[in-house]
């Protein structure tokens, strides 16, 4: 079957077998290996995208599913600077073998968009969906953390005046 998405920001089009699963488009057909094949069966959260806009699991989403939408990977997610969360891994030490990173951070990119100044047992609740075999999860809060406060100082606040008639 055709199918036409829009990956990181280029457009692609490709003829796929109506079984193949995204995870394995994004890496077999595109070669965005970012996104890792950690269980195949939805629980380690691994292969996390965002399809349209929304983290999704893309080993339980067929490639044909994706047909029209929009996808972002981990390749995606920094501009010409590193995007805070990617940043806080680092700055934090938030990943040890690296696997299940892409996939925590493109859950994380999310998460901070719709919440600015998480707790940390908000940043714990929304790691849930993901298993990070290395560490006790610790140091990923931490990075979660500080690309919260990385994102706070360097948006934009805008101020709203009242107004009296």
């Amino acid at each position: 079957m055709q199918i036409y998405v829009k990956v990181n920001g280029v457009e692609y089009s490709h003829d796929v077998e109506p079984r193949m699963l995204l995870v394995y488009y994004l890496r077999d057909v595109l070669r965005l290996t970012g996104t890792h094949v950690g269980c195949d069966t939805s629980i380690c959260g691994a292969c996390t995208i965002h399809l349209n806009n929304q983290p999704t699991k893309s080993c339980t989403v067929f490639a044909v599913q994706a047909d029209g939408c929009e996808i972002t990977t981990i390749e995606g997610l920094a501009g010409e600077e590193l995007h805070p969360l990617q940043e806080g891994f680092n700055e934090k030490h938030g990943l040890q073998c690296g696997f299940c990173t892409p996939g925590i951070i493109m859950t994380m990119a999310d998460f901070l968009d719709h919440n600015e100044n998480p707790s940390e047992d908000e940043i714990r609740h929304a790691l849930k969906g993901h298993l990070c075999r290395c560490t006790g999860y610790h140091n990923i809060v931490k990075s979660v953390q500080y690309a919260a406060d990385k994102k706070k100082e360097t948006e934009p606040t805008t101020k709203t005046e009242e107004v009296t008639v």
